[in-house]
């Protein structure tokens, strides 16, 4: 892609779990430049997840700016905003240096008993438990964005939905103290929270404004264009996550129901780690789904089904304990059946959560790396029978940022406003040949979620 130069250029960076993403855009969304930066996702045990959070968090953003910069010609950026995944946590030293693990979401060290009524609630609070322990006197408890935002302007400064799924540590005007102390923490050690959009700082020498950015989901879900009753948010990454909108809050037993950015409207979905997680772990046991034979023609009456938790599930079961189960699977199947039963897996996923909303679906909108995948998108088609438009922009959750460091740029003063930079690159159609055989395989696949297994030490 060539650069373009135009006034009012934002950057907008997504801290991920494989990868930093960060996108140039101008006024109208257009993306004039992007970079991406790989970083490595630890599992030093089936139900722990972290980060260097040195190298994904501090060092991953600002070589990630530095390249896109290079990229933009004219004059410099407005601004930059981080968004990033949650939750995650880590210790930093006085100069905001990571010295313990970058815990993330689903990590064992934030386990919670019961239920999570929203995402990600009260996982932070166990995670600076830990943290705390391990670290005790720390210099500050910082999840990704207050790490980046230091790195890049020397503000430890989070978003108001970012501290809220720090509840009760948050209790939505600000650190409580008492919640905190009983983790082994003051609130002096927790990050400044601001406004989503606000101008928290400015990058050293030079006139760029850095904004405050918000939760990966909410950036997305910004610039995503599926804000209709009925329409259906697919967001393909590490985590698979699934938004239906719908005309007002109602609780489904199993799922999330949260405020949609347009009220009175609310979201019903959840997150699966049938995503990008599961994927991923399928091409490191089959080989690079790039090789020739990955999707070789198969007969769709062929094909083996997954039950795809190989680290347990969040929504709708919240059962951290489930396994992975291939079924049905024999000496006639090769790497590519495997392989198309995995995207069917997560095909069924979205399928299921749709059908648990009880919403009536209007249209299927698919953001996030992982559209550039298209055996995936077909999946994804395929298994609910409905087509899947694909945003123009793979780094939605970037994009999205972009968007809010205009509004510390002064450039914009609505978060709604973001939708007009909603844009489809294709439309993705299911396949009439394999409708049938998937339907099959969708009933067996939800009778294999009746029966899950379960890691061995969770049956002693």
């Amino acid at each position: 892609m060539t650069p373009v130069s135009r006034n009012g250029v934002t950057i907008g960076i997504d801290i991920g779990t494989t990868a930093v993403k960060a996108v140039a855009a101008d006024a109208d969304g257009r993306v004039t430049a992007r970079v991406r930066i790989p970083h490595h996702v630890r599992v030093p045990a089936p139900n722990r997840l972290e980060h260097d959070a040195d190298e994904a968090w501090r060092r991953g953003p600002v070589a990630a700016l530095d390249q896109v910069r290079q990229l933009v010609p004219g004059p410099e950026p407005r601004a930059v905003a981080v968004s990033a995944m949650v939750p995650s946590l880590t210790a930093v030293d006085a100069a905001g240096r990571p010295f313990t693990p970058g815990l993330l979401y689903g990590d064992e060290r934030g386990r919670v008993d019961g239920d999570q009524p929203l995402p990600a609630l009260g996982e932070a609070a166990e995670f600076l438990r830990w943290t705390a322990a391990e670290a005790p006197g720390a210099a500050g408890y910082w999840p990704a964005p207050a790490v980046a935002n230091h790195a890049l302007a020397g503000e430890a400064v989070i978003d108001f939905a970012t501290a809220a799924t720090s509840y009760p540590l948050f209790d939505g005007t600000g650190w409580n103290q008492a919640a905190c102390a009983e983790r082994g923490a003051a609130p002096a050690q927790l990050p400044r929270v601001e406004t989503i959009g606000a101008a928290a700082g400015q990058l050293p020498g030079t006139r760029t404004v850095l904004g405050t950015g918000a939760v990966d989901a909410l950036c997305e879900q910004m610039v995503a264009g599926a804000d209709r009753d009925g329409e259906v948010l697919v967001m393909c990454g590490t985590t698979l996550i699934v938004w239906v909108t719908i005309p007002e809050a109602r609780q489904v037993p199993g799922l999330w129901t949260i405020p949609h950015t347009k009220a009175p409207k609310s979201q019903i979905g959840g997150a699966s780690n049938a995503g990008g997680l599961f994927l991923g772990w399928v091409d490191r046991v089959l080989g690079p789904a790039d090789r020739a034979d990955a999707f070789p023609t198969i007969d769709p009456r062929r094909i083996p089904v997954w039950s795809p938790y190989i680290r347990g599930e969040r929504t709708p079961f919240h059962d951290p304990d489930r396994r992975a189960v291939l079924d049905g699977i024999d000496l006639t199947h090769g790497p590519g059946a495997l392989r198309r039963a995995a995207y069917e897996a997560s095909g069924f996923v979205v399928r299921q959560l749709i059908e648990l909303s009880g919403a009536p679906v209007s249209r299927i909108v698919a953001t996030g790396g992982g559209t550039r995948l298209q055996p995936w998108m077909q999946a994804i088609a395929d298994a609910t029978g409905r087509p899947v438009e694909v945003s123009a922009v793979a780094e939605g959750a970037a994009l999205g940022a972009a968007f809010l460091a205009r509004m510390a740029a002064g450039l914009e003063t609505s978060i709604a406003d973001a939708a007009r930079w909603a844009c489809t690159g294709r439309i993705v159609d299911p396949d009439p040949a394999w409708a049938a055989a998937v339907q099959d395989r969708y009933r067996r696949f939800l009778a294999l979620g009746e029966c899950p297994s379960r890691r061995p030490e969770s049956r002693i």
